[in-house]
């Protein structure tokens, strides 16, 4: 029995042997496959912050890395500067106010309130200002010649007794060098045969006025406290003939200021008053009078 040659035997072989070889191919990509496979991972739980709390915390550590901006200069002045309240003066307390004639009673109050401070108890006690030191006050209808009538009607007898000198009987106090020239002129209905001085600092020394005072015979001085408290103080004017002081307490400057408004003339009335005038007072032997 012969082999059948007729079938193409090798052909046979070959496609198994090579059907064979895709098998183990494909056999060896399937495992391969099957080891990659992993297990599913475990998901974390994150627990994220509020989106406004981040902000916030990471808001505060730039305001602490970054350092406050300063202004420039050019930033400063491009700025309106801001309104300061104008504070009132004397002058427009006393415009909007009616002129009132000066009392007693006020100038009581300025000598207790300037030496409050500057005086023990007993000190204050004795410069203390009484009812009884006083004339009648201008009620503002007065000129000075009518005022000093009313206060002194026997002024003509007076004058001729006074002879001493060095000394006045009528001190006119007032607060300036013009307004003394201006009150003397004002003096010529009054004081008759009686001689006037001026007693201001302004152009006269005060050397000048004690050589002045010893020389003649006056009696009346207008000036200012000022120079009066130091002729007094350096005995160049005597207290002890005067009779009348009178101040000029109602009249106002361009200012509106009276005398004791302007804080150096007050000051140099309170040592005027201080040096003797009050203690003269006392004694019944001065008067004061408010113009």
């Amino acid at each position: 029995m012969g082999d059948d040659l007729g079938d193409e035997w090798w052909q046979h072989e070959y496609k198994s042997d090579a059907s064979e070889v895709e098998e183990e191919g494909t056999e060896q990509k399937k495992k391969p496959a099957e080891k990659t496979k992993t297990k599913p991972e475990k998901r974390k739980i994150v627990t994220e912050k509020p989106a406004k709390a981040k902000k916030k915390k990471n808001n505060e550590q730039n305001e602490q890395m970054i350092p406050p901006r300063k202004e420039t200069q050019d930033e400063k002045s491009a700025k309106p500067p801001k309104k300061r309240k104008k504070k009132k003066t004397i002058t427009d307390v006393l415009a909007t106010s009616e002129p009132k004639p000066g009392c007693p009673a006020d100038l009581q109050d300025l000598v207790t309130q300037y030496f409050k401070d500057k005086q023990s108890v007993i000190e204050q006690e004795e410069l203390k200002v009484q009812d009884s030191f006083f004339l009648s006050s201008n009620d503002l209808t007065h000129t000075l010649s009518s005022y000093l009538k009313q206060i002194a009607p026997k002024w003509a007898k007076i004058q001729k007794q006074h002879t001493e000198k060095s000394s006045v009987v009528l001190l006119v106090v007032c607060s300036s060098a013009l307004r003394t020239i201006e009150l003397i002129k004002q003096l010529t209905s009054f004081k008759g045969e009686a001689k006037a001085v001026k007693l201001f600092a302004k152009h006269i020394k005060i050397e000048e006025q004690v050589k002045l005072l010893q020389k003649g015979i006056y009696h009346i001085g207008v000036g200012t406290p000022g120079r009066i408290s130091a002729l007094v103080e350096r005995e160049g004017l005597s207290l002890q003939a005067l009779r009348y002081l009178v101040l000029d307490w109602n009249w106002r400057d361009q200012k509106l200021r009276r005398m004791v408004d302007i804080p150096e003339i007050k000051q140099d009335l309170m040592k005027l008053l201080e040096s003797g005038v009050l203690a003269r007072c006392k004694e019944d032997k001065v008067k004061i009078g408010l113009f």
